[in-house]
């Protein structure tokens, strides 16, 4: 029977955090460390048990190799559910109640599968869910977590991740050819449609707002009727949508920072918890 050797966690924890901070000067930081000790973790990581080089060394900058981006992607379930695991055995019995605040935009894209994995480590704690605007939701003092988009510059809290807004229309649908391009966006006030008009008005496309609405399943409704066209993160774009660019001579738009704020008046172990289980997953 062949042996295999086992992969220590805390390797794997040293290899997250050297992705996460972008190298081993700011990961022996993060995990408490001495540089030299992360970089022995490393060594013996790749030399004894895998047998693998995992990054790709230039000067001071590093990459993953193809094989550091497949442990990666392992790493991180590993770990998540290593903690998964203590965390159920050392206090399965968690009991209490958090309340979190979202724009619907990430509820059905994010939500579920961070809400399930919370559930089965800590199926007696009650979630409470607040589904508002950003703007409003920057203006309660109630919440114990609250996930909200933000401009490039303006990130107070935690970043989960950043990505571009996009144009999307219906697939099949010729909108984008019209000489006044029909619009589906939030309700203002929305830094997203100063980046519309900036984006259009800069190439003098004429363009009008032709539905608005303060949450995105109108705005996805409407657009995948083939009445409008929007501009939503990139990740929030479903599969019958078709993602506008250059090529139909659309302009490009800024990226938006997706940001956890915990609220320091309302810190508590449950809230914590579930505020990790929300970095994790975000990042899949």
């Amino acid at each position: 029977m062949s042996h295999y050797p086992s992969i220590d966690s805390e390797l794997l924890r040293t290899f997250v955090a050297i992705v996460d901070h972008g190298g081993f000067t700011r990961a022996a930081e993060a995990v408490n460390r001495t540089q030299s000790a992360v970089s022995m973790q490393i060594k013996r990581l790749e030399d004894d048990v895998l047998q693998r080089a995992l990054f790709i060394r230039d000067g001071r900058q590093i990459s993953l190799t193809a094989e550091g981006q497949l442990l990666l992607g392992y790493a991180r379930r590993i770990l998540k559910l290593h903690a998964e695991v203590l965390n159920s055995m050392r206090e399965p019995h968690m009991v209490g109640t958090v309340r979190i605040g979202t724009p619907d935009d990430y509820v059905m894209r994010f939500m579920p599968s961070i809400l399930m994995r919370f559930a089965q480590a800590y199926p007696l704690i009650q979630v409470e869910m607040h589904c508002e605007p950003t703007i409003q939701l920057l203006q309660r003092q109630d919440l114990d977590l609250t996930i909200v988009t933000r401009e490039p510059g303006s990130e107070n809290g935690q970043l989960l991740r950043q990505e571009p807004f996009v144009w999307a229309q219906a697939r099949g649908s010729n909108l984008h050819e019209q000489q006044t391009l029909p619009l589906a966006l939030f309700t203002p006030p929305c830094f997203c449609h100063n980046w519309v008009r900036n984006a259009l008005d800069g190439i003098g496309r004429d363009y009008r707002i032709a539905y608005t609405s303060a949450g995105l399943s109108a705005i996805m409704a409407v657009t995948s009727a083939g009445l409008a066209i929007t501009a939503q993160l990139q990740s929030l774009i479903t599969s019958d949508l078709q993602i506008l660019g250059a090529a139909e001579s659309m302009p490009a738009l800024p990226s938006a920072s997706i940001v956890l704020l915990r609220n320091p008046r309302r810190q508590t172990q449950v809230s914590e918890t579930l505020a990790e289980h929300i970095v994790e997953g975000f990042r899949l």
